[in-house]
Order: structure tokens, then C-alpha cells, then sequence
């Protein structure tokens, strides 16, 4: 994988439009693999499988179909405009539309966000190089991350396109000769009130109702204001092509990522048969261990290798360029797609735009970032979905605004559901003793008022906070602040003077 990263890096050319959203050139299946695998990775099925096998199928299903439920989404309602505007990060949306203040705002959430998803896959990551070269965890998480970095760096969003489509071969075949093989040699044993079936789960919140729903809902919904999702969208050769890769992402998440929940419920079964114990080892990982041959093992584990690469490097990319771009306001201005065309020789020298440059030495903090969640906080699944509470809470709202309903959209209002809804969720984040089960030990501040119980609550009390609050102050300043207008290719209609379009 780094070989191709290593490759492909000749393509770049020095140009950071080649570098992070591959040049706008990614066919179908190209643009379809790399959504499927940036949604495929070791949070939705390692934690999937963990989850599953504690507290039943909705609690680990709910992963894949949460993302499923954005891809499709994000097909429906956002792919098509969004390619069209010819964007180089999801914060450039937030430039044009409410100005600079809340683009730097959104930028700092989405880094918030995806360095806490970039710290479940290198928990994943951690966790196999400990159950399967010996490694410590903490020597696990560093070897991943180096890689990871590595693989990023030199290829960017090119390296990833050139091996999911691989990687989405490997992945599906993997999980489905999973199922086969468990169904065949030891049978599909479904514990009692732990099945699809039992719907409880979802209505009742002593069956975890509240925490399955909410990972459903913050998945579905914030999911949509991923820069690692929006990144391959804006990369698709045309909104037509995003759209439909959207739609082809979100089949093959469900496909392949719900096999593994089922095989999840008969780990106790199949462990017990054999006389093995999980103990606190992933159980994905004592299966393929101990249950299966080599040869499927192997198989499955390289499709989750390959998706951890490419999601850790949607991760570091995106939020790299976020930080380069969209924070420190590094452009090259006045050339084809903001970068200055060079012989692309080098990673840092001159050969590179600054955009590139500065983006590439903008990975070395995030990944360091991420490693710090993932040894702080070692559960996947968690820290995947509180990724997309972040983002639900602030950003979803103003988006969606923007794009269908611009005429009340002040910069005001956005600015105020953004920090408000952002700042409500991570509230009850350091308030409540767990989130979505695990319990908070990265920064909890001990009380009397929340307990456990209300676990999965904030995920939906957040982004209503911040949608109260948008709408009020949209409907306070819109005669008096006024709206920015975009055309239907993202272009501010008016340009105030002094101020950049992008």
C-alpha cells in the first residue's frame, strides 16, 4: 500500500487539487470504492462485531447502516450541488456562503471531529498489531499511525483511489466467505433478545433503544458534513458521478458491513464450542484467531488493513487541508484550481504549491492528535460515532440551510447554531459518565445530575439546540444582516469589495 502511495505520487505533480480531491477526474467505480471503503473501515467492523456480541445486532448493525443512511442521503440531497461548486474543502462552503469567521469555526469543529474518528481506526489498528505480531497496544497505535502517515503523505486522495477499488473486491469477499465459513462449519446461532428481530432494542431504552438510535442518527446525519466523504465527492468527474457513486457506497456498506454483526452473535457460541475465552481481546479478532483458516483470516483482515488505510488517510488529509487551507488561509491564487503548476518533484521543497506544502506538514500534528485519542480512549465504535455527534450538533444544520433554504441563512445564525450546538454536545460529553456505553474516561466532570441512563440523549437534544437557535437569530438578521447568494454553481451572486469569491 505504500508502494502505491509511492507511485502515485508522481501524478500529484505539485498540484494540491491533484493531492487532495485527485484531480476532480475519479470515474464511478473509482469515486464508488473509495466512499465504500472511507464507510468500511476498522470503527464500523471492529467495533461492529465488539458491539454486537455485548449488546446485541442494532447496537453493532447500527454502524454500517447509519453510514449507509448518509451515503444515501448525501446522494439524494447533496452530492450532485456540492460537486457542481468545484470545492477544494467542505469549509470552503461555509466561506462562500457566511464568510471567513465561520469558515475558520467549521474548520476547527471538522478537526475536532475527524481526528477523534482518525483515533478509532488507529485503535483498530493497535489493538491487531497487538493480538497478531506481539506488539504492545500503545506500539501498535504508533506502527499504524507511522504507516498511515506515511501512505498519505506521499500519495494523497490518488494513492486511495488506486487500491479501493482492490480493496473493496478484497472486503466483500472476505465478509461474505465469513458468513459461509461460520455458517457451514458452526451454524448462525442468534442469542435470545440479542437478533434483528428484536426490535426492543430500538424502542426500548433499557434494551439500549436510545444509544442504538442515536449512533444511527448521528452516522445518517452527521456523517453528511464528513470532509473524508465530502472530499471523494467534490473528486467525482461529474455530479452525476457523484451521486450514483453515493448511492453505489451506501449498498456495498450495508453488504458487507452487516455479515459481520451477524457473525458477531454467534462468537459466544462458536468461542465456547472450541473452549476459548474473548476475555478483553476485539472478538472479530479471537475469531479469526482461533475459529477460522488461515487463508479466510488473512483475507479479512487485509480488507480491514486496506479500509483503516484509507479512511486514516481521509482523516489526515482532510483535516490537514482544513488547518492549511481553510484555517491558516494558505491559497495559491491566480492559476488553474489555486495551485501553481511545478515539475512535482519533492514532498516539501518547491517543486510543491503552498497549499500542498503546508498541507503535508499539517498531518505530522493531526496524526500525532489522533494517536492521543486512540491511547487515551481505546474503544472504536465510540469514538467513531461521538466523531459525527460533533459535527451533527454544529454543522449539519447550516449546511443544509445554505444549500436549500439560503434566503434566511445569515452568517449570524450560522455562527450561532455552529457554537451552540457544538458546545452543547461536548457539554454533555464531559457531563455524562458514558457515551454509547463505554464509560468516559478521556474527560468526565464527576455530578449528581446525569447518569448513565441518559446515554444516546444528546446526540439528538444537541443539533436541536442548534437549529433553535439558527432559526432564531436567521429570522432576527435576515432583513437587517441580509444573506450571501450563491448561483447554482456555488459562486457568491455579489462579491463584496475587498473580498475573495472562495
Amino acid at each position: 500500500m505504500i508502494g502505491v502511495g509511492l507511485f502515485v505520487s508522481k501524478k500529484i505533480n505539485g498540484d494540491s487539487v491533484n493531492y487532495i480531491v485527485a484531480g476532480r477526474g475519479l470515474i464511478l467505480p473509482l469515486a464508488a470504492a473509495t466512499l465504500m471503503a472511507q464507510s468500511l473501515d476498522a470503527n464500523a467492523t471492529l467495533g461492529n462485531t465488539d458491539l454486537t456480541a455485548q449488546f446485541g445486532f442494532w447496537a453493532g448493525a447500527a454502524l454500517p447502516i447509519g453510514l449507509a443512511t448518509c451515503l444515501f442521503l448525501t446522494g439524494l440531497f447533496f452530492a450532485k450541488p456540492m460537486n457542481r461548486m468545484n470545492l477544494m474543502t467542505l469549509p470552503d462552503f461555509y466561506r462562500r456562503k457566511y464568510g471567513r469567521v465561520t469558515e475558520v469555526i467549521a474548520a476547527l469543529i471538522m478537526v475536532l471531529s475527524f481526528s477523534l474518528l482518525l483515533g478509532g481506526n488507529l485503535v483498530a489498528g493497535g489493538f491487531l498489531f497487538e493480538v497478531f505480531l506481539g506488539t504492545t497496544f500503545t506500539q501498535g497505535v504508533v506502527l499504524i499511525s507511522a504507516i498511515i502517515f506515511v501512505y498519505t503523505l506521499t500519495g494523497g486522495l490518488f494513492a486511495v483511489a488506486y487500491t479501493d477499488v482492490i480493496q473493496a473486491v478484497v472486503a466483500l469477499t472476505g465478509s461474505v466467505a465469513l458468513i459461509v465459513y461460520v455458517a457451514l462449519n458452526y451454524g448462525i446461532t442468534i442469542p435470545a433478545g440479542m437478533g434483528p428481530a428484536n426490535l426492543g432494542q430500538l424502542t426500548d431504552p433499557a434494551q439500549g433503544a436510545y444509544i442504538n438510535l442515536a449512533t444511527i442518527a448521528a452516522l445518517g446525519l452527521g456523517d453528511i458534513v464528513a470532509i473524508d466523504f465530502m472530499e471523494r465527492v467534490f473528486a467525482a468527474d461529474s455530479p452525476e458521478t457523484a451521486r450514483k457513486a453515493c448511492f453505489t457506497g451506501s449498498a456495498g456498506t450495508v453488504i458487507i458491513g452487516v455479515p459481520f454483526s451477524i457473525v458477531a452473535l454467534s462468537s459466544g457460541s462458536i468461542l465456547s464450542s472450541i473452549g476459548v475465552e474473548a476475555g478483553e481481546q476485539a472478538v472479530l479478532y479471537v475469531l479469526l484467531q482461533e475459529a477460522v483458516p488461515p487463508w479466510l483470516a488473512v483475507l479479512v483482515l487485509a480488507g480491514i488493513v486496506a479500509a483503516s488505510l484509507s479512511t486514516g488517510d481521509g482523516a489526515i488529509l482532510g483535516t490537514s487541508a482544513a488547518l492549511a487551507r481553510n484555517v491558516l488561509g494558505v491559497r495559491d491564487e491566480g492559476s488553474h484550481g489555486e495551485t501553481v503548476l511545478a515539475d512535482g518533484s519533492g514532498i516539501l521543497n518547491e517543486g510543491s504549491d503552498k497549499l500542498l506544502a503546508t498541507t503535508r506538514v499539517m498531518m505530522v500534528p493531526i496524526t500525532i492528535l489522533g494517536a492521543f485519542f486512540a491511547i487515551r480512549v481505546s474503544a472504536t465504535g465510540m469514538l467513531l460515532v461521538l466523531a459525527f455527534d460533533v459535527a451533527f450538533a454544529g454543522l449539519l444544520v447550516p449546511l443544509v440551510f445554505g444549500i436549500y433554504k439560503p434566503d434566511i441563512a445569515t452568517t449570524p445564525a450560522a455562527l450561532a447554531g455552529m457554537l451552540t450546538g457544538s458546545f452543547t454536545r461536548l457539554g454533555f460529553f464531559v457531563l455524562v459518565p458514558t457515551t454509547y456505553g463505554i464509560p468516559n474516561n478521556l474527560l468526565f466532570v464527576q455530578n449528581d445530575i446525569f447518569t448513565a441512563s441518559f446515554d444516546g440523549l444528546p446526540t439528538f437534544i444537541a443539533p436541536i439546540v442548534g437549529l433553535a437557535v439558527f432559526l432564531g437569530v436567521a429570522y432576527a438578521t435576515k432583513d437587517s444582516y441580509g444573506t450571501r447568494t450563491l448561483d447554482r454553481d456555488g459562486r457568491r451572486t455579489v462579491v463584496a469589495a475587498g473580498e475573495d469569491e472562495d
